[in-house]
C-alpha cells in the first residue's frame, strides 16, 4: 500500500514539473520565433524594442528554470523510480537548471540584450567592411560570455564550459581529437587536389539564374524531397538557417543569381534540419523528449541531405532534366558535369558556408583556434582580422583581402555563441558515419535516383528523429550506427571520393 502511496505521489510530482518544463519550453519557442523574425522579417528601426522584448523572455526562461520549486521538483524526482522516458526529461532538465542556477538573472538578461543589439553592429560592420564597428560590442560579449563560463565552473577551462553548452555529452577533447585528426589528414588531401591536373566541369552552371526562377526551383526540390509546407515555410536570409519546433519548422536561404548551385545545397542544407525537426514526435511536444538532441546530431542531418544526398552522382540523374527545364541554357550539361560541378574543390574560396565539403573543415578549424584564444585571453580582439586572415593563408593558401570576406563574414559571433563552431564538423563526421550505417540497410542511391525519399526518411525518423533527447549524444550515435564517433567514415569517404575525382 505504502508503494502505491509512494508511486502516486512521485506521478503528482512528476505532472507538476512536466507542467513546469512545458512553460519553459514554450517561452524559449516563443523567443525562437522572436530571434526568426528579426533574421528574416523585422524592420531595421525594430532593434529596440526586440531587444527588451528577448531581454524579458530570456529573464522569464531563466526564473522559470532556476525556480527553488523547479529544484525541489528535481531533487524529489532523481530519487523516484522513474521509468526510461521520465528519467531521461529529469535528466536533461536538472542539467540545464544545475547549470543555469549557477548563472545570475542579470546577467542572462544582459547578455540577451547584448546579442540582441550586436546583431545590427556586426550588419553595418559587414556591410561597410570596417571590423572596428564591431569590435568593441565584440569584446563586451567575450567578457560577458567569460563571466557566464566562471560562474557555471569556476575551475573549468573557459572555452570547454561554453563548448558544452551546444554539446553537452561530447567533450571538448573529443572535438579537438576530431579536429586534429581531419587536420592532419585533410591538409595533404587538399594540397594533393590543389596539384593535379584533373580538370572538372567548374563552369557548368556559369550564367544569369533569376532569383524568381531560382526560388520556384528549391521550392520543387523541397516538394521532392518531402518538406511538409503545413508545417514550415521557406523565406531569405543574409545568413540561411533553420528553426522551430516540430509543428513550425522554418527554413530560410539565400540567391545569387550568378550561382544556382549554392542556393541549391544551402536549401537542402536547410531541409536536413528541418526535416529533422518535423521528425520529432508531436505527443512529447513542450518536453525534452519531443526536442532534437544537441547540434552535432543536429548538423549530421543537414549534412547527410546537403552531402550524401544532395552531391550524388544519382541526386543529379534525378534533378538535373527538372533544373534544365526550369533553366534552358543548362540543356547541354551532362550528368557527370554536375556532379563534377557539385563537387569541385575551391582553391580560392573565403567563404565558409559557400566551401566545398573537403576545404569546409578547414574554416571550422580557423574559427575553433580563434574562438579559444580569445575566450582563454590569449588573443585581443582587435588583432582578430589579422590573425584570422594569416590562418587562412596557412590553412588554405588564400588572404581575404576584406573583412567582410574574412572574420565578419558569420553571425555567430554576434549571437554570442563561442563554441558553437566545432559541431558542424562534429555533425560533418557523423553524416558520414552514419551513411555508412543506413546503405547497411538501404540501396540510397538507388531511392535517390528514383525519387523514394520516404524509406530515407523513415530510418532517419525510426533511429535519430523520434528519439528526442532520451538518450544522450554518445548513446544515440551507437544506437544509431553500432559505435561511437569516428572520424575514420568521412575520411575514408572523402579520399576515396576526391581520389576519384580528381585522381589523387
Amino acid at each position: 500500500m505504502a508503494t502505491d502511496a509512494t508511486e502516486a505521489a512521485a506521478d503528482e510530482t512528476y505532472e507538476e514539473f512536466l507542467a513546469t518544463v512545458q512553460r519553459l519550453t514554450n517561452v524559449q519557442n516563443a523567443a525562437g520565433v522572436l530571434n526568426w523574425d528579426q533574421e528574416v522579417m523585422m524592420p531595421e528601426g525594430g532593434t529596440p524594442a526586440r531587444s527588451q522584448q528577448l531581454s524579458a523572455l530570456s529573464a522569464v526562461s531563466h526564473e522559470l528554470l532556476t525556480d527553488d520549486e523547479t529544484g525541489d521538483y528535481l531533487d524529489a524526482l532523481e530519487d523516484a523510480d522513474l521509468d526510461d522516458d521520465r528519467a531521461a526529461v529529469v535528466r536533461e532538465v536538472r542539467r540545464e537548471h544545475d547549470r543555469a542556477t549557477s548563472v545570475p538573472t542579470d546577467l542572462v538578461e544582459e547578455i540577451s540584450k547584448t546579442t540582441t543589439e550586436a546583431h545590427p553592429k556586426w550588419k553595418q560592420a559587414r556591410e561597410e567592411d570596417d571590423f572596428s564597428i564591431f569590435a568593441p560590442t565584440l569584446e563586451k560579449l567575450i567578457e560577458l560570455k567569460r563571466e557566464y563560463a566562471e560562474h557555471v565552473d569556476p575551475d573549468a577551462d573557459p572555452y570547454a564550459v561554453l563548448f558544452a553548452e551546444y554539446e553537452p555529452y561530447l567533450d571538448l577533447d573529443t572535438a579537438e581529437r576530431v579536429l586534429d585528426e581531419l587536420k592532419n589528414e585533410l591538409v595533404p588531401l587538399i594540397d594533393a587536389v590543389a596539384d593535379s591536373d584533373a580538370e572538372l566541369a567548374t563552369d557548368a552552371f556559369s550564367g544569369e539564374f533569376p532569383e524568381s526562377d531560382q526560388e520556384a526551383f528549391v521550392r520543387d526540390v523541397l516538394d521532392e524531397l518531402g518538406y511538409d509546407w503545413d508545417r514550415g515555410r521557406l523565406d531569405t536570409a543574409p545568413h540561411p538557417f533553420s528553426s522551430g519546433t516540430q509543428f513550425d519548422a522554418r527554413v530560410t536561404t539565400r540567391f545569387n543569381e550568378a550561382d544556382p548551385m549554392g542556393a541549391l545545397l544551402s536549401t537542402v542544407h536547410e531541409f536536413g534540419h528541418a526535416t529533422y525537426t518535423q521528425g520529432l514526435p508531436d505527443d512529447h511536444y513542450g518536453t525534452p523528449l519531443g526536442e532534437s538532441r544537441d547540434l552535432s546530431v543536429h548538423e549530421s542531418q543537414s549534412r547527410f541531405w546537403e552531402n550524401h544526398v544532395g552531391r550524388t552522382r544519382a541526386f543529379w540523374e534525378r534533378l538535373l532534366p527538372a533544373m534544365q527545364e526550369r533553366f534552358p541554357q543548362l540543356e547541354g550539361v551532362s550528368v557527370q558535369q554536375a556532379y563534377e560541378a557539385a563537387n569541385q574543390v575551391y582553391d580560392d574560396n573565403l567563404i565558409r558556408v559557400e566551401a566545398d565539403e573537403l576545404t569546409y573543415h578547414m574554416h571550422i578549424i580557423v574559427r575553433f583556434e580563434i574562438e579559444q584564444a580569445l575566450i582563454r585571453g590569449e588573443l585581443d580582439v582587435e588583432d582578430v582580422p589579422e590573425v584570422w586572415n594569416d590562418k587562412y593563408e596557412e590553412y588554405l593558401g588564400i588572404r581575404p583581402d576584406t573583412d567582410a570576406e574574412g572574420c565578419l563574414q558569420d553571425i555567430h559571433w554576434s549571437h554570442g555563441s563561442f563554441g558553437y563552431f566545432p559541431t558542424y564538423t562534429l555533425g560533418s563526421v557523423l553524416a558520414a558515419q552514419i551513411d555508412d550505417a543506413i546503405r547497411e540497410d538501404l540501396d540510397v542511391d538507388e531511392l535517390v535516383r528514383t525519387g523514394e525519399f520516404e524509406p530515407i526518411h523513415e530510418w532517419l525518423t525510426d533511429t535519430v528523429h523520434s528519439e528526442g533527447c532520451r538518450f544522450t549524444t554518445d548513446d544515440l550515435i551507437e544506437r544509431a550506427t553500432g559505435e561511437e564517433l569516428t572520424a575514420d567514415y568521412f575520411v575514408d569517404y572523402v579520399t576515396e571520393k576526391y581520389g576519384d575525382l580528381y585522381g589523387v
